[in-house]
């Protein structure tokens, strides 16, 4: 039985657009994960009356319903009640819960009194799942009632995804006899018409598995879902579809279920035994902040230069000023120079370097918004991109980042590094 849900998300502030609704995003992915469809997304206000409205739009027509927010502690956190209204359950003190709220106050919140309202959050539907906070106070739940199933999970992301994952994937994939199994294939250096354009037989043929196309900030990812009695034949059933997509697109496939460019570099660097470092100016080091994201980095990547000033390029990079004056700070060479220059500077194996404009205005010299040049410095010689990435200062700092990681990838693979598709 194919299952889909309707997400409600609970909260004035989300209607007045004082914060971005993440929860659904993030929930909606982890749904298509467990092969469950989302049809809507609902946006309520902390009104109880509004809210029964939405819930009775959505039991008809899904037989999935999760919300977020409003089950906190104050006045306008109505939404375990509204519900258990609806569906007809009373609420019930739930001791445990209750005693939990309460050594959280004294062991993570000791800065803080425990007020009586908070135990308000301990309030949960009769013959629910208890779904446990481990971040916060605000204990989520499940129930069936007339063939629906509810999940109320708290509005924070801090709180809300690690509960969903921890707790109600579980619970929802208990809903079915087999076995729901996804990957995610990681595309950098295709457009997403092009990807759709090439697979779009496949995706029309296929009903199990699945492969779907979801876009990414200066990416691609598909995800092929298989349904089966058992994880080792979903698995053998995907295989020739992931083994289809790489015939078809070639290394511009950088992984599986990798996540990121990043972490694939980081990967390859490891393996290799080969260290990195970057000078960046356009992308204001965007490409260390990425590499340092990432938990143990610091044993191959060595560090980054934001050198955004044409006298810091000269400073800290020595990029001769009489290369700048003659190439313009925006080339090719320049972008070669502060690679080479980085790559000295810190002893690394392998060295980028990123000069551009990312907009919204160009520079003196003219040269149009979202021309960027990439270069990577290796022991045996240079490498450079010449990229024109549009508009949009966010877009071309993120695509020039890529590009930096996507020429390392390239180079510690053995594929020509210069080279990508459009």
């Amino acid at each position: 039985m194919t299952h889909t849900a309707e997400i409600i998300s609970v909260g004035t502030e989300l209607l007045l657009g004082n914060i971005v609704n993440s929860d659904a995003m993030d929930i909606s992915q982890m749904l298509s994960e467990l092969g469950i469809n989302v049809y809507f997304h609902t946006v309520v206000g902390d009104n109880p009356e509004r809210l029964k409205s939405a819930v009775a739009v959505a039991k008809s027509r899904a037989d999935i319903i999760i919300t977020t927010g409003g089950l906190g502690p104050t006045c306008d956190d109505l939404t375990k009640q509204t519900l258990a209204e609806a569906f007809g359950k009373k609420l019930i003190f739930d001791e445990h819960e209750a005693q939990a709220i309460r050594e959280y106050f004294e062991k993570r919140l000791r800065s803080h009194q425990m007020t009586d309202n908070n135990y308000q959050q301990a309030l949960l539907p009769e013959g629910c799942v208890v779904f446990h906070n481990d971040n916060g106070t605000a204990p989520g739940c499940a129930f069936e009632a007339g063939g629906v199933h509810v999940l109320m999970l708290p509005g924070p992301p801090v709180e809300c995804v690690p509960m969903f994952r921890a707790c109600a994937m579980p619970y929802l994939r208990k809903l079915s006899e087999l076995e729901i199994v996804s990957h995610n294939i990681h595309i950098f250096g295709l457009g997403e018409s092009f990807v759709e354009d090439k697979l779009r037989d496949t995706m029309l043929r296929l009903q199990n598995p699945t492969l779907a196309p979801y876009a990414k900030s200066g990416e691609v990812r598909l995800r092929v879902t298989a349904r089966a009695k058992s994880d080792s034949e979903a698995e053998a059933m995907m295989a020739p579809v992931i083994a289809e997509v790489r015939a078809k697109l070639g290394n511009c496939v950088y992984g599986i279920d990798t996540d990121t460019l990043e972490n694939t570099v980081l990967g390859l660097l490891r393996e290799k035994g080969v260290t990195l470092a970057s000078a960046e100016s356009c992308t204001g080091g965007l490409v260390s902040k990425r590499m340092t994201d990432l938990s143990g980095a610091s044993e191959v990547y060595l560090g980054g230069a934001v050198t955004y000033a044409v006298s810091s390029k000269t400073a800290i990079l020595g990029v001769s000023a009489e290369l700048i004056e003659e190439k313009g700070v925006v080339s090719r060479e320049v972008a070669l120079a502060m690679a080479s220059g980085v790559r000295e500077r810190f002893g690394s194996n392998l060295g980028v370097g990123i000069t551009g404009i990312a907009g919204p205005s160009s520079d003196d010299s003219g040269t149009p918004v979202g021309t960027v040049f990439v270069a990577l410095s290796a022991p045996e010689g240079t490498y450079a991109r010449h990229l024109h990435l549009g508009q949009g200062r966010e877009r071309v700092r993120i695509s020039a980042a890529n590009h930096a990681l996507d020429m390392v990838r390239r180079y510690l693979t053995g594929l020509p590094v210069e080279e990508w598709e459009k």
